[in-house]
């Protein structure tokens, strides 16, 4: 298994199949090995498909982060993600990781997840500064948690939210300084749901294109 975590850098949706693959190698069962096999099998199927990145006019950044709490069944550990995306459609990171504490509340969860992906954008926006690359758009942040949005753009929230370290407040600094916009997308819309939990096939199917992971053209 973990031979295939090196076809994630090119296959991001299979990334949560993978990492939860992966916690059992030290006590692998029949039924590990089974959905070794049908990782195996999809991936055979789908041979032709690759991450494609192509030009676009826009020069945004654009991200979403979810989180699933609670969602092991043995130590009840939440998993984070976040999928960014640059020039709009062109899929440049993505992290899908299981928390090393247990999380209390669903909020301080996705909180969390909206911190880390606020991190990411702010790198990635350093970077691109270095490298003389214009960022004429604010950069956009997709969250289908309302509490962690509005924990995001309302100080009144704070009084009752004492319970989220301080250092994760930076996200909301750079909300009041317009450095970075957080906005609502519903559950169905979630395009980083494929990073922390099963999804129906048809969901998936639609994810992936959408992820930017599709056939090579064919050549003549």
């Amino acid at each position: 298994m973990g031979a295939l975590q090196y076809i994630t850098l090119t296959r991001p949706e299979i990334s949560f199949a993978i990492n939860r693959a992966c916690q059992y190698m030290a006590h692998p069962t029949t039924s590990h090995l089974q959905a070794a096999k049908r990782i195996l099998r999809y991936l055979k199927g789908t041979a032709t498909h690759g991450l494609s990145i192509h030009a676009s006019p826009s020069w945004s950044l654009q991200g979403y982060t979810d989180a699933d709490w609670a969602s092991c069944p043995n130590d009840r550990r939440s998993t984070s993600d976040f999928c960014l995306f640059f020039f709009c459609t062109n899929l440049i990171s993505w992290s899908s990781t299981k928390q090393r504490v247990v999380s209390r509340s669903s909020a301080k969860l996705e909180y969390r997840a909206l911190a880390f992906l606020t991190v990411e954008v702010s790198w990635l926006q350093f970077l691109l500064k270095e490298l003389c690359i214009p960022q004429p758009d604010t950069p956009l942040i997709w969250c289908d948690n309302i509490s962690a949005t509005a924990l995001a753009a309302n100080s009144d929230f704070h009084g009752r939210s004492k319970h989220i370290e301080i250092d994760l407040h930076f996200v909301r600094d750079k909300v009041l300084r317009k450095e970075l916009l957080i906005q609502y997308v519903p559950s169905t819309d979630q395009l980083a749901d494929v990073f922390t939990k099963h999804v129906p096939s048809c969901q998936f199917s639609a994810a992936r294109t959408r992820l930017s992971v599709v056939p090579r053209p064919v050549r003549l």
